[in-house]
């Protein structure tokens, strides 16, 4: 038995622990309806965002953060600025929030809508109005691009940053980073390092992909305009046979956890998982790997479930 690789081995399986303890999730309204009971996925208090998507009623997004809360979960909605018609609705919206589900965190995004309904062309537009602040958001999440975005040139993201930074600052609530949901984590501690170096204090909750096939998770990034990380992906799916296998961010998981364990200016606090195949699976997979209930590969640089999933 060699004393030093099983130290080492237990170092990193720790530090995997650590690093997804805390993770936190979010569902869309439709999904929502297919859940018999958040309960049997989630650890009570869990982080739940629900999503705001285009073209939908946001009372739908009332409507499911106020189920999680009945169910024993932490809502966060997101308020998307380019979808809000109207200061008057974003009013409604963060009233109805607080009223029927307690809110006290909410994820601000921009949105994916390419002309603004109304007069926020951009999640700071939207924090600018202080209703945020008037309905007691002590909490809120605030987009981060580690690998560019499709929409906004990296001059103005590096501004938008640093004008958020500064917004934390006024601001009554705490703000996070919140990112989209990545494949590799090289291109990652890159960018944080870099944001880091520009003058970013806000921690990242980074986003992680839910189990899913390799064509799902194709499909979902090439929507998302997902970048430099997503080579990880084509290099599988050069493989035709492999296209429908199912896929998990155990590489990923055991990068970032060495990054954020062993170099203290790492800024990346939360995992935050997209259940891009289904939420049953997701929720499964990272619930075993916060019990530490996995075995390390040979190399330490993967890792597999002691459970086979559901």
């Amino acid at each position: 038995m060699n004393t030093a690789i099983d130290n080492a081995t237990g170092d990193i399986k720790q530090n995997i622990v650590d690093f997804v303890n805390g993770w936190t999730v979010e569902t869309t309204p439709g999904q929502a309806t297919k859940v018999d009971s958040f309960q049997e996925h989630f650890t009570p208090g869990t982080s739940v965002a629900v999503t705001f998507l285009p073209g939908s009623d946001y009372k739908e997004t009332v409507a499911t953060a106020a189920r999680l809360r009945r169910e024993g979960f932490n809502p966060a909605p997101h308020f998307c600025g380019r979808s809000v018609t109207s200061e008057a609705q974003l009013d409604d919206f963060l009233a109805r929030c607080k009223g029927e589900a307690d809110i006290d965190q909410a994820v601000a995004l921009a949105g994916a809508v390419s002309k603004p309904l109304g007069p926020y062309n951009s999640s700071m537009d939207m924090l600018e109005s202080g209703l945020f602040d008037k309905h007691g958001i002590k909490t809120i999440g605030v987009a981060g691009h580690p690998e560019g975005s499709i929409d906004i040139n990296d001059e103005e993201l590096k501004k938008a940053l640093l004008w958020k930074n500064a917004l934390a600052e006024r601001s009554d609530a705490e703000l996070y980073v919140i990112t989209q949901f990545v494949f590799e984590a090289d291109p990652i501690i890159a960018w944080d390092k870099l944001i880091n170096a520009e003058g970013n204090r806000l921690p990242i909750h980074i986003g992680a992909p839910g189990l899913a096939t390799i064509k799902t998770l194709l499909a979902h990034a090439k929507a998302c305009g997902i970048g430099a990380s997503m080579k990880f992906l084509t290099r599988q799916a050069m493989n035709v046979t492999k296209l429908l296998n199912v896929s998990a961010p155990d590489k990923l998981f055991v990068d970032l956890a060495q990054y954020k364990a062993n170099d203290p200016a790492c800024g990346i606090r939360k995992v935050h998982m997209y259940p891009l195949g289904g939420l049953k699976r997701t929720a499964f997979w990272t619930n075993e790997v916060a019990k530490g209930a996995f075995d390390m590969s040979a190399d330490n640089k993967s890792f597999k479930l002691q459970q086979p999933l559901p």
